[in-house]
């Protein structure tokens, strides 16, 4: 039964032209469900489909084999095998053209690749296909949200608001260690109870903002997934009272989206994926947006190929670090695996007591965290790599 099935994968990744030879192995026919399945693969792997209907490539009108081959992976594939076999029909097949078809943006799962790759081609999809491609990518924002949002939040609170105390009394905001603290001469021996002059409550939400966030974001083409990624997160934390959030897109010009912050679709679609990367004239930038240094944490998210002024980038990031600025730079946020970045000068970077690593998507809340109370991240960063 082994070798059966052995040899049942054996003719799917080979395709029909080797059913002769795995039959005279011993293999057995095809179900109708085997067939369906070659038949979807052969559509992206090459070869003739044993089942019915062409191939997906060329530039004829969509029609209802597309929408049908849609169906098939999802009725036969996992979602993660989905995931490849839609970016392999993307990039093996050259079907980008596909993307603007609505049917095709309807049926295709949410992947976050996907989604980079329609904001690099946004401004060539068509008419016809341009509310589907807006729904799609809402379809991303809403899961990144959904996985994300409630743990940001919560980062926000636990490191800014339980700062400051107060008056009004709440058991839940009690804090319990300042008001034993504080009540310790109350302490009855006799009894062995404590009796609290005074409660102290945490405040919990700080009335206007006491923080400064500042997501310095590299557009260039490399970095889809992570600028989608830090652009969510930040219209999340822009909507945080206790944070003033600057968002700030760049390649070899800078693109400030503060104030798209809430609309994280309209944001992304103000993303220009693709082009140079000018690092240091961000950080330029960004340096005009502080005034107060010890209170403004900035995530620098690239891969440091700089194409600007290098000597100088190093000398601006030097500054900001010793004028109390929490600086962090994110190689990557993804989960693809290894990211691809300029090794020497992410060491010169590190050697500035700077942090450089790439962070997984669902460690943003911890991070931010950590970032805001200004702890040590060395353990963070183990703990990631650690992990992987």
């Amino acid at each position: 039964m082994e070798h059966q099935q052995i040899l049942k994968r054996w003719r799917l990744i080979l395709g029909a032209e080797s059913q002769d030879k795995i039959s005279t192995l011993g293999g057995a026919a095809l179900s109708q469900e085997d067939i369906l399945m070659d038949s979807a693969l052969s559509q992206i792997y090459g070869g003739s489909s044993s089942g019915k209907g062409g191939k997906l490539g060329g530039h004829g009108a969509s029609s209802p084999q597309l929408t049908k081959w849609l169906g098939d992976l999802r009725t036969l594939f996992s979602p993660m095998e989905i995931k490849v076999i839609q970016k392999d029909a993307i990039e093996r097949k050259g079907l980008k053209q596909l993307l603007f078809e609505p049917e095709m943006l309807d049926g295709l799962e949410p992947d976050i690749s996907t989604a980079s790759l329609l904001l690099m081609l946004k401004d060539q999809i068509p008419a016809k296909a341009k509310d589907n491609a807006r729904a799609y990518i809402a379809k991303i924002v809403e899961d990144i949200n959904r996985r994300l949002s409630d743990d940001l939040r919560r980062s926000v609170t636990a490191a800014l608001n339980r700062r400051e105390h107060s008056p009004i009394p709440s058991a839940s905001a009690l804090d319990y260690k300042m008001t034993i603290r504080r009540n310790l001469k109350n302490y009855d021996p006799q009894r062995k109870v404590l009796l609290p002059e005074k409660f102290y409550f945490f405040e919990r939400a700080a009335k206007s903002a006491s923080r400064t966030v500042i997501l310095d974001i590299d557009q260039s083409g490399s970095m889809g997934e992570s600028a989608i990624y830090s652009s969510i997160m930040g219209c999340i934390l822009a909507s945080i009272n206790a944070l003033k959030t600057h968002i700030i897109a760049f390649d070899t010009a800078v693109n400030d989206l503060s104030d798209l912050c809430s609309d994280p679709v309209e944001l992304l679609y103000g993303i220009q994926l693709g082009g140079g990367t000018d690092i240091n004239m961000s950080v330029a930038y960004c340096q005009e947006l502080i005034t107060e240094p010890s209170k403004t944490t900035m995530f620098i998210v690239t891969d440091l190929y700089e194409g600007g002024n290098r000597a100088q980038l190093e000398r601006r990031l030097s500054e900001l670090k010793a004028s109390g600025v929490n600086v962090i730079v994110l190689l990557a946020i993804s989960d693809s695996g290894k990211p691809c970045y300029d090794s020497q000068l992410a060491e010169k970077v590190s050697a500035m007591d700077i942090p450089c690593f790439a962070c997984p998507p669902e460690k943003l809340p911890e991070l931010l965290d950590a970032a805001l109370k200004k702890r040590s991240l060395k353990a963070f960063v183990q703990n990631v790599y650690d992990k992987k």
